[in-house]
């Protein structure tokens, strides 16, 4: 139960910053097309589904991580 809290944690901050980065690169080159920052809408929408699509590949991720650091190897003996 840890280890998935965890996971999730270091998922929800990786997903928000990445999902933070591509609205804000999508901004960037509506910008350099028309001169004017607009967020519309389809852009926030598109950083909420990156979001939501790195959230899922991290957790998985991170949990699988964390459940192998928590892990003894039973292949080493005393």
């Amino acid at each position: 139960m840890k280890s998935s809290i965890k996971a999730c944690g270091h998922a929800m901050v990786t997903a928000v910053v990445n999902a933070f980065l591509a609205v804000a690169l999508m901004l960037l080159v509506e910008f350099a097309i028309s001169g004017t920052f607009q967020v519309a809408e389809p852009y926030l929408w598109a950083g909420f589904l990156i979001g939501v699509i790195i959230f899922g590949g991290q957790f998985l991720r991170q949990r699988h991580l964390c459940r192998d650091n928590h892990q003894p190897d039973s292949t080493q003996r005393s």
